[in-house]
C-alpha cells in the first residue's frame, strides 16, 4: 500500500520524508539527525523567498551550498567543519531523491548538486597498553562504584563497541561462558556480534554480582550498566566516566569513549588483525571506512623503515671524523 502524497508545502514533504525514513528501518536517531538538516534548509529557502520545495531550482541549491560553507556559528564564529557542510548538503540531495522516487516531484533538482568533500583523516590519537593499564587501575580507588567503572571501561577495551551500543546493552546480552556480546541496533540499525575478552567478562560478572543489585529498581528493566540513579547510562554521562579516568591517570590525549575504541582498533591492527575483521568488530558498513586504521600503524612502519631504508641503515659517521672534517 503506497503512502497518501502530501501537501507540496516544506511541513507536509518533510513529515512525509522523515515518515518514509522510519518505515524503512532507520533508526530514530538517523532520521533526528536528517530532521535538524533539513530544518536549517527550510529556514534558508524561506529567507529567500522560497515558499514551497517545488519550488527550490539547481540555482538555489547552489546558493544553499555557498551559503553552508560561508555561515559563521553564532558564538565561536567559526565556520561548520566539512563533515557537517557535507551532512547537511547529503540530507537535502537524500530528501529530493527519495521524494521524486516516490511521485511527490516529478524531477529532481539535487541530482546533479556536488556534495563537499570530506579528507581522509587519522582517527583520534589511541591509547598504549601501558597507558590503559594505568587508566584501569584508578577504578581501584573508588570502591563499588569504581567495580562497575571498571567493568564499563573493561568493555569498552575488549570490544571497541560505540558509546551509544554500550548504552544499549541488556544483561543478556552479554554471554560470559563463551565470551561473546551481542550488540543490538548498532549504527545503521544493524545487529552483530563481538568477542569479549576473559578479564572484561570477570570484571562484568563482580559488578553483576556486587554492584548492580544495589543499584536496580523496577525502572532498570534489563540495562547490563546503570547509572547511580538506578537508570540505563545517557551519552554524556559514559563520556565524562572515560574522560575523567583518563585524565585521573594523568594521560594528557583527547578522547573519552572513542578513545578505547580507537585504540581496540589499531592495538588489533598493529598486532596483525586483517582490516576485514576489525571491520566486523567496529561494526563499519565498508572496510575503507576502516581502512584509515592502515595508516595509524606507526610503530610497525618504523620498525620496516629501520630496516629497509638506506637513511636509517646506514652508520653516521664518528664524532671524531667530523671534528677533522670540520677543521680541515
Amino acid at each position: 500500500m503506497e503512502m497518501k502524497q502530501p501537501p507540496k508545502t516544506f511541513a507536509g514533504c518533510t513529515d512525509y520524508y522523515f515518515e518514509d525514513c522510519l518505515a524503512r528501518g532507520q533508526s530514530d536517531r538517523t532520521v533526528e539527525g536528517k530532521r535538524s538538516a533539513l530544518r536549517a534548509f527550510v529556514r534558508w529557502c524561506l529567507g529567500e523567498g522560497i515558499q514551497r520545495p517545488g519550488q527550490v531550482t539547481e540555482v538555489h541549491l547552489e546558493g544553499y551550498r555557498r551559503y553552508v560553507h560561508a555561515y559563521r556559528q553564532p558564538f565561536s564564529r567559526q565556520p561548520l567543519d566539512i563533515a557537517t557542510q557535507r551532512n547537511r548538503m547529503t540530507a537535502v540531495k537524500e530528501f529530493y531523491r527519495r521524494l521524486r522516487r516516490c511521485g511527490v516531484f516529478r524531477t529532481d533538482p539535487a541530482e546533479m548538486l556536488e556534495l563537499p568533500r570530506v579528507p581522509r583523516r587519522l582517527p583520534g590519537t589511541f591509547l598504549t597498553v601501558e597507558e590503559v593499564e594505568a587508566l584501569l587501575q584508578q577504578t581501584l580507588l573508588h570502591g563499588l562504584t569504581g567495580i562497575r567503572d571498571r567493568a564499563i571501561l573493561e568493555t569498552y577495551y575488549a570490544t571497541g563497541i560505540r558509546r551509544m551500543e554500550l548504552a544499549k546493552l541488556d544483561v543478556d546480552d552479554i554471554d560470559l561462558q563463551r565470551g561473546i556480546v551481542r550488540v543490538n541496533r548498532g549504527k545503521g540499525n544493524k545487529d552483530r556480534r563481538v568477542p569479549i575478552a576473559k578479564r572484561a567478562c570477570e570484571w562484568i560478572s563482580l559488578y553483576l554480582e556486587s554492584v548492580r543489585p544495589k543499584l536496580a529498581r523496577i525502572e532498570s528493566g534489563q540495562a547490563l550498566f546503570l547509572a547511580n540513579n538506578g537508570l540505563r547510562f545517557r551519552d554524556r554521562k559514559l563520556t565524562y566516566i572515560a574522560g575523567n579516568y583518563v585524565r585521573r591517570a594523568g594521560i594528557k590525549k583527547r578522547g573519552a569513549c572513542n578513545l578505547f575504541r580507537h585504540t581496540a582498533a589499531t592495538l588489533m591492527h598493529e598486532n596483525g588483525a586483517d582490516l576485514l575483521y576489525v571491520k566486523e568488530m567496529l561494526g563499519h558498513a565498508d572496510v575503507s571506512t576502516t581502512q584509515v586504521y592502515a595508516h595509524v600503524t606507526i610503530r610497525k612502519l618504523r620498525e620496516v623503515y629501520a630496516r629497509t631504508h638506506p637513511a636509517a641503515t646506514s652508520q653516521p659517521p664518528h664524532p671524531e671524523n667530523r671534528r677533522g672534517a670540520h677543521h680541515g
